[in-house]
């Protein structure tokens, strides 16, 4: 009897052993469904595809080493070791407007200050001009109304390239449009500017990643990015004057091998280039035509 006691205890012992085992992930939700990671959103694919869009999201103010290996961004840090990290990225020059004009048309423009488009009405071509009409969205996070030429709130115009080009001024005022909730890549080409805070110009550091850690998920979950066909970057403008403009730029595709890692010497005229490339935009811009492409070491060229 007293075995079959001991016996009889042990197994209540094992079964209370065992369920609290299985809710050890259970959380303040109280569920026992362990956690699952999201999936990698690099290394999906054995070959690069024929690219069909392109996004880029361009963030504020901050050096490399400010990002890269920062506590305070442990969301970016993380999409570098998952995806493509460009180690030697520069940027144009200062302050930010001739960065965004540089970055989409291939060369500054002679602007060399942040005024709005007021005073800078640029005739030259751009990559908005020639992704076309219906070819390309830019998504303003705070942006009040489509093609907003103030500064209102946390929107800031100068992080807004399009509004500059007077060649693509009709179609600004339907493809220039405030980010919502959930992102459209519907179309080729895709410039996303996030708000004030939310690109670290205003706010710290951990607030735009935290930012980029919902937006990011929102781009992955896309029709467009689960078909294959999509390219992100996410680059800074400019430094904050402390590290010769050495900037950060992740590459975020189906394609790129995860923990890529390239000390090529790119610029935003590469990052203009390799996606006039990736789209078939042509002529290539300004500086672009002489930068060095970004496709090869990131393994985004079609085969």
């Amino acid at each position: 009897m007293e075995r079959r006691a001991c016996f009889a205890c042990l197994l209540v012992a094992l079964v209370v052993l065992v369920a609290a085992c299985g809710s050890s992930d259970s959380g303040a939700s109280g569920t026992s469904t362990p956690a699952v990671a999201a999936p990698h959103p690099c290394g999906r694919a054995a070959s690069p595809p024929r690219y069909a869009h392109v996004v880029w999201v361009v963030m504020e103010n901050h050096s490399y080493s400010q990002i890269i290996g920062s506590p305070e961004a442990p969301y970016i840090n993380e999409l570098a070791r998952q995806c493509g990290l460009a180690t030697n990225y520069q940027a144009i020059t200062h302050p930010s407007l001739p960065n965004y004009i540089a970055m989409t048309s291939g060369d500054t423009q002679g602007v060399d200050d942040d005024l709005g488009p007021g005073v800078h009405q640029l005739a030259a071509p751009s990559i908005f001009s020639q992704a076309g009409t219906g070819g390309w969205r830019a998504l303003q996070e705070s942006m009040p109304g489509n093609c907003e030429l103030r500064n209102p709130g946390k929107y800031a115009v100068r992080h807004n390239p399009a509004v500059y080009y007077t060649g693509v001024r009709e179609d600004c005022a339907h493809q220039d449009v405030p980010l919502g909730s959930t992102p459209d890549l519907s179309a080729r080409f895709t410039f996303v500017t996030p708000n004030l805070c939310n690109d670290t110009h205003d706010c710290p550091v951990g607030t735009g990643d935290a930012w980029l850690r919902t937006f990011l998920a929102a781009v992955v979950k896309t029709p467009e990015y689960r078909a294959g066909t999509t390219a992100v970057f996410l680059t800074w403008d400019e430094d904050d004057h402390s590290a010769e403009n050495h900037i950060a730029t992740l590459v975020v595709a189906p394609s790129v091998r995860p923990g890529t890692r390239s000390a090529a010497a790119f610029t935003h005229y590469s990052l203009l280039r390799t996606t006039e490339e990736l789209l078939g935009l042509k002529p290539l811009l300004g500086h672009a035509a002489s930068a060095q492409s970004m496709g090869a070491a990131f393994a985004l060229e079609a085969r």
